[in-house]
């Protein structure tokens, strides 16, 4: 078996911003794996690199693929324990090969097109005026679970808008999310928590940096707002680390980005973990073009969890691929009489 990979550059229909800044693109590598004898047949993967937050996002990371390349071609394993992005484009890959190539990774009545995944909308930060409208527009579209990210504008307009949100929209027809990205502080920590409480927040992810784990127990522990672990879980290696920082801080959920905890099997481990000890989780997409997005939705379909899952990034980029999800409404679907075409590949830079 062979392996190929190709750099692809995302670019956003409109900025992206978060408490770390403002994205206008976003690198990823795509991989194929095919057999000399019909190199006509591949299976995809996207390798989903995040640059400031993943970890092997650094100057090696085309090197590691190169290694990988190379080894996939002498028959021998290659140690991507401590490179997720590339273990999630790897499994994809491998996956849509052992299926016939047909871009079915996780076969399942989903990608038999029965059932939906509820999704929450999300709302990315900007000004207050486009924050507002964007949060109107996803009600209108019928999402009942909407996230926003906060952090980057003035805390005092952030819950003005959340008061306005809370006069049009009770909890109990529609669910808050918000996502600080680590822009809280532990000076004022504790009544911003306190205020989105009552402001009927259902949860808040990452509300400080990773890389405090004692501040954040104190936080899960005293926090009203229920606290979700996002950042917090990535560059966790190994099943007694990732038991360790469970059993330390001990949120009420666990955020799951296979292309940044360890790829599908590196987060089925952070689920096991997380259900043996009472931790909600649910999964989210960091970013991936449609390729990554569609096997992710596939995979996540095969969890059964009712929880509203984080997977509407899809429409973000102005060059996407299609592929066989569907949003109508807050539910996504499969449409089983699509698929992504391989032509649309055809005029990657591919690297043998």
């Amino acid at each position: 078996m062979r392996l190929a990979y190709a750099p692809y550059i995302l670019d956003f229909k409109q900025p992206a911003g978060t408490s770390r800044g403002v994205m206008t693109e976003k690198p990823t590598f795509f991989i194929k794996v095919f057999d000399e004898a019909d190199p006509s047949r591949f299976g995809i993967g996207e390798c989903s690199v995040f640059p400031g937050l993943s970890p092997e996002a650094d100057g090696n990371y085309g090197y590691k693929l190169i290694e990988l390349l190379a080894n996939m071609a002498l028959g021998k394993e290659t140690d991507l324990s401590r490179h997720s992005s590339i273990l999630f484009g790897l499994e994809q890959a491998l996956r849509d090969f052992a299926g016939g190539c047909r871009h079915v990774y996780f076969p399942s009545e989903f990608t038999r097109g029965i059932g939906s995944i509820e999704i929450n909308g999300l709302v990315w930060m900007g000004g207050f005026d486009e924050m507002m409208a964007r949060i109107d527009e996803k009600v209108s579209q019928g999402f009942r679970c909407i996230k926003l990210k906060i952090g980057a504008i003035d805390w005092h307009k952030e819950v003005e808008m959340l008061e306005y949100i809370r006069k049009r929209y009770s909890d109990s027809c529609l669910q808050l999310r918000v996502d600080a990205n680590g822009a809280f502080t532990m000076d004022n920590a504790l009544p911003r928590l306190k205020r989105l409480a009552d402001l009927g927040v259902h949860s808040i992810e990452q509300p400080i940096r990773p890389g405090s784990p004692e501040l954040m127990a104190f936080l899960c522990q005293v926090s009203p707002v229920k606290i979700a672990l996002d950042e917090s879980l990535i560059g966790v290696y190994g099943r007694k680390a990732k038991e360790t920082l469970l059993d330390e801080v001990m949120p009420a959920f666990i955020i799951l980005k296979p292309s940044l905890c360890g790829g599908f099997s590196g987060a089925e481990e952070w689920i096991g973990l997380a259900e043996e000890r009472g931790i909600g989780w649910w999964v989210t997409s960091a970013l991936e073009s449609n390729v990554g997005l569609n096997a992710l939705a596939q995979w996540t379909a095969t969890l059964k969890t009712d929880m509203p899952q984080g997977l509407g990034t899809g429409a973000l980029f102005t060059n996407n691929f299609e592929c066989p999800l569907r949003l109508v409404s807050d539910r996504l679907s499969y449409d089983a009489s699509a698929r992504i075409g391989d032509e649309v590949f055809a005029s990657l830079d591919w690297r043998y």
